[in-house]
């Protein structure tokens, strides 16, 4: 039986050595009611800062990218499994890094279509409680002892998300990403999902609770794509990067007439 092992940020930890709560869970805790946190949270402060600088530092040159996410649990002889691989192929392909959470199922997947395939695959890893390391296709990994910091990376330097089928973290991300568009937090880029008929629920719920309830308005579904063909949902990505360069060379605008 192997050893435990935990990640914090950069630092390996096995053994005797390996805390029972994470870094993240210390600094949302207040339940012991002590009035500690007024001595050590300044000091978070600077720890949270060199996160963002390393996190910076490393993707600053990373160019195109696509931020992949999926489940953890997913199998290696699940058909997830081979779809993340072919998407993480045919995003390098059309010239993006590929981004994941770093971990097993289908981020490894995905990790392992853009490195055989010659692109930049890029493992984003996250400090939790049981054992999890960057996955063995990671070129480019820096891990995180914050959620908040790591997801940051996540939008920062992607051009658009692709989801597949996920748990409770994919799903975190899937709509905090919506939430971001939506609000114009970030300037628009895709939102594809990936399994119509693992998602296909979802968006039905979407439109037949929250838009008929008037939660949501109809240009907020606009926000999501919904597809099972890896070429259309890369079609969609490169879509939305052409019309970006074309706003911002003013290529879009209209000839002014002389």
């Amino acid at each position: 039986m192997s050893s435990p092992e935990r990640q914090r940020g950069p630092v390996t930890l096995r053994r005797r050595q390996v805390p029972t709560s994470t870094t993240d869970q210390r600094l949302l805790d207040n339940t012991s009611g002590r009035a500690d946190f007024i001595h050590t949270d300044t000091w978070r402060v600077l720890r949270i800062q060199s996160e963002f600088v390393e996190g910076f530092g490393a993707l600053a040159e990373l160019g195109p990218a696509v931020s992949v996410f999926g489940s953890a649990r997913t199998a290696v002889d699940h058909p997830d499994y081979k779809l993340a691989e072919q998407l993480g192929r045919s995003l390098v392909e059309a010239g993006f890094a590929v981004i994941t959470g770093g971990g097993p199922g289908t981020m490894e997947a995905a990790n392992k279509g853009a490195s055989e395939a010659g692109g930049v695959s890029v493992g984003l890893g996250i400090e939790l409680p049981f054992e999890q390391e960057l996955n063995k296709w990671v070129d480019v990994g820096v891990n995180f002892r914050y959620f908040f910091a790591r997801k940051t990376m996540f939008v920062k330097y992607a051009q658009a998300f692709c989801v597949l089928p996920g748990g409770f973290g994919t799903l975190d991300e899937l709509f905090e990403a919506l939430t971001l568009v939506q609000t114009r937090k970030v300037t628009r880029f895709p939102v594809v999902l990936i399994g119509t008929r693992y998602w296909g629920g979802l968006v039905d719920w979407l439109r037949q609770s929250m838009l008929a309830d008037g939660k949501i308005s109809d240009h907020d579904l606009d926000l999501i794509q919904l597809t099972d063909d890896i070429d259309e949902a890369v079609a969609a990505v490169l879509s939305a990067e052409n019309l970006s360069t074309e706003i911002a060379t003013g290529a879009d605008e209209a000839p002014v007439e002389g």
